[in-house]
């Protein structure tokens, strides 16, 4: 759906919910301007519609799961909880330091045996205010025909939830425990997952998340896969431009540029953490990302060569796709992929591993009814 589109096609009704502009006969020397008061009316009106139309998106996008899904896996979405924000308008009011409620989706294979303990993924969308849609849905067929269990989680400061849940945004900080909390969510209500071989996958911001929990829980993880991942906030916020630096500085997340703060945006940034790495690692990134520029990447893989840190990467030379080269329908994202779940596989020992990239495309692409 357009935004735009549909704003520009309730404009009208808003206009009319505001109430006629007055004559400018009625603007008293030093006295407000109801012409100004009228349209400052109209933008408060505004303010909350965006949020009305993710909400409405999510719905749209939630039935398309089951569609999309229901054949190979069971799909259920889920409400549990992370900490505590992490900053408060009041300490003292109502329901303060009270645990962050949030979203994740659960796909289970139809087939799975319940009597044999089963690997996790969790997989964090992107986006610094985005949230886990469709566009992953042929990506989500090829894990489960592994036999994976995934979880995708809506962790605060995703769309789609109304603007207090947008509002509870913590980028590279509490949301990194959501993610976390979704490990041991799936631990805890379904017996046969298997708590020694979980792990993170995640592109872009996602990739950031993969980072961060392996980071913070080397434990809890067997393997992370990082692709394109923002690596540095510093770098980031310096070839960006001033809308995107706006949604870091807003009052309600970090509150300052990263100018005033350095040490804040490097404390959730994985390339000043690079020496807690204790995880098998995967990075893959593109000379073309038009989004997390290669720099970005190449700084992180440099931190931890740094550090005398084990880990994989590869840097593709100008692949097509860009930001999303590994994740489109092409041949070639294909294979690309296959070598992802090759070094998932080597980690998690999933029960059905792909041979090729063959069984890889029937698994993500042939939907019922279709031939082999």
């Amino acid at each position: 759906m357009n935004r735009m589109i549909v704003l520009l096609a309730v404009l009208p009704a808003l206009l009319l919910a505001a109430g006629p502009a007055p004559a400018p006969a009625q603007v008293t020397a030093g006295g407000a301007d109801p012409v100004l008061e009228a349209l400052q009316g109209i933008e408060k009106k505004l303010e909350g519609f965006g949020h009305r139309l993710d909400e409405l998106q999510k719905q749209i996008d939630d039935n398309l799961w089951f569609a999309r899904l229901g054949d190979v896996a069971v799909v259920d979405k889920v409400r549990l909880y992370g900490p505590p924000r992490w900053k408060e308008e009041s300490e003292t009011a109502i329901g303060a330091g009270n645990p962050v409620k949030f979203y994740a989706y659960v796909f289970l294979p139809r087939d799975l045996d319940p009597t044999r303990k089963a690997p996790l993924l969790v997989f964090p969308h992107g986006g610094v205010h985005a949230d886990f849609t469709t566009y992953y849905v042929h990506i989500v067929r090829e894990m489960l025909a592994q036999g994976y269990a995934v979880i995708a989680p809506e962790y605060r400061g995703s769309t789609g939830y109304g603007r207090s849940y947008y509002e509870n945004i913590d980028y590279g900080g509490l949301e990194v425990e959501d993610n976390h909390a979704c490990r041991s969510y799936m631990l805890e209500n379904y017996g046969f997952i298997d708590g020694d071989r979980v792990g993170m996958v995640g592109w872009s911001h996602g990739g950031l998340i993969s980072l961060m929990n392996v980071f913070a829980h080397p434990d809890d993880y067997a393997c992370a896969y990082a692709g394109v991942p923002v690596s540095d906030l510093i770098a980031r916020l310096g070839y960006l431009d001033d809308d995107y630096r706006e949604l870091y500085s807003a009052d309600y997340h970090i509150g300052q540029p990263v100018t005033d703060n350095i040490a804040e945006y490097k404390r959730r940034s994985p390339v000043w953490n690079a020496e807690k790495l204790k995880t098998p690692l995967l990075i893959h990134t593109n000379t073309n990302d038009e989004d997390v520029n290669v720099l970005e990447v190449e700084s992180l893989i440099r931190a931890l060569k740094a550090e005398g840190k084990q880990f994989e990467y590869e840097i593709y030379k100008d692949f097509p796709g860009g930001h999303s080269f590994d994740r489109l329908d092409t041949r070639g994202a294909q294979e690309i992929r296959l070598k992802v779940y090759r070094f998932l596989e080597r980690h998690l020992k999933p029960a059905r591993p792909f041979k090729d990239v063959e069984e890889l495309h029937r698994a993500g692409y042939v939907q019922p009814g279709q031939a082999d």
